[in-house]
């Protein structure tokens, strides 16, 4: 009996003394790697449809100055309407900052006239203007700043637009011309990447165009220029080409 409990108790020690050579032939523990995190990339090209609403500002005012009755005089008024069109573009993306290059064109329905403050006795004349905004469009640069799927935007750039005119006179009819203008616009905005290709914006944009001068109106009056701002919200969607989801440790 005295035998067999030796013998086991000399077994115990030598599996004991052999435990760390055992230990050392198994694989170390590791942690396993974190799963990474998918980064929306916004790089590639862009197509989109977006539509809003606007406002325009507008200015009469008498060309000849001091050698007219009316010197230095000024008639404003605005315009309210809608827009739609559509774009493409290219984005180029560098961690979280953006750069690309966006053209628009775009339906308008945005006019407006003087008829209210002329009726109302706020105006020397009794001549009504009107300016209606048909259609345009801008060649723009965009920078940006982008967190994950969001999108913070600035773009400036090239605008035209075609604008008609029209002044009527109750007593000597109707002077109406097209001015194809030219101008800047600049503006901001926000997009969200609602799916990997689909992306929803909203945005701001200010359009300043170069005053048109009529230098001899058929209809009897006194030469004038003008002169028209717009201011324009819109909402898109556009669908981005390439560029897939990127990896981020």
């Amino acid at each position: 009996m005295c035998g067999k409990v030796g013998a086991a108790t000399v077994s115990l020690g030598v599996l004991g003394l052999m435990a760390p050579a055992f230990g050392a032939d198994l694989p170390a523990y590791s942690k396993a790697p974190s799963i990474a995190a998918p980064v929306y990339d916004w790089t590639g090209v862009y197509v989109g449809v977006f539509g809003g609403g606007g406002y325009g500002n507008h200015n009469i005012n008498d060309a000849l100055g001091t050698n007219t009755p009316f010197a230095d005089y000024t008639a404003n008024y605005s315009s309210t309407g809608g827009v739609a069109g559509g774009e493409v573009g290219y984005n180029w993306q560098s961690g979280s900052y953006l750069v690309g290059i966006e053209g628009d064109a775009f339906w308008s329905g945005i006019k407006g006239n003087d008829s209210s403050a002329i009726a109302a006795g706020a105006f020397p004349i009794t001549s009504v203007d009107q300016d209606n905004l048909r259609w345009g469009g801008t060649l723009r640069v965009r920078t940006g700043f982008t967190i994950d799927r969001w999108l913070m935007f600035f773009t400036g750039g090239y605008a035209y637009g075609n604008i008609v005119h029209t002044n009527t006179d109750p007593v000597f009819g109707v002077d109406k011309f097209t001015v194809q203008a030219n101008g800047l616009t600049g503006g901001a905005g926000f997009a969200y990447a609602i799916t990997n290709n689909v992306i929803g914006k909203f945005e701001y944009r200010y359009y300043n165009f170069n005053g048109y001068n009529r230098p001899n109106p058929p209809n009897g009056q006194l030469p004038y220029t003008t002169e028209s701002t717009y201011s324009v919200v819109t909402i898109g969607l556009d669908f981005k080409f390439g560029g897939p989801v990127v990896a981020k440790y």
